[in-house]
C-alpha cells in the first residue's frame, strides 16, 4: 500500500512540474512574440561605434 501511495505522490508531483514548465515556456514565447511585434517605423539599423 505504501508503494502505491508513493507512486501516486510522485505522479502528481511530475504532473504539477510538467504544467509549471509548460506555463513558463508559454510565457517566455509570449514575451518574445510581444517584443517582436512592434519593431518601430521601418527597418532598424544596428548601432555601431567607430
Amino acid at each position: 500500500m505504501l508503494i502505491y501511495m508513493l507512486a501516486t505522490a510522485m505522479t502528481v508531483a511530475m504532473l504539477i512540474a510538467t504544467v509549471f514548465g509548460l506555463h513558463q515556456e508559454a510565457q517566455r514565447v509570449r514575451i518574445k512574440v510581444n517584443t517582436r511585434r512592434f519593431e518601430g517605423f521601418g527597418p532598424r539599423k544596428p548601432y555601431r561605434h567607430y
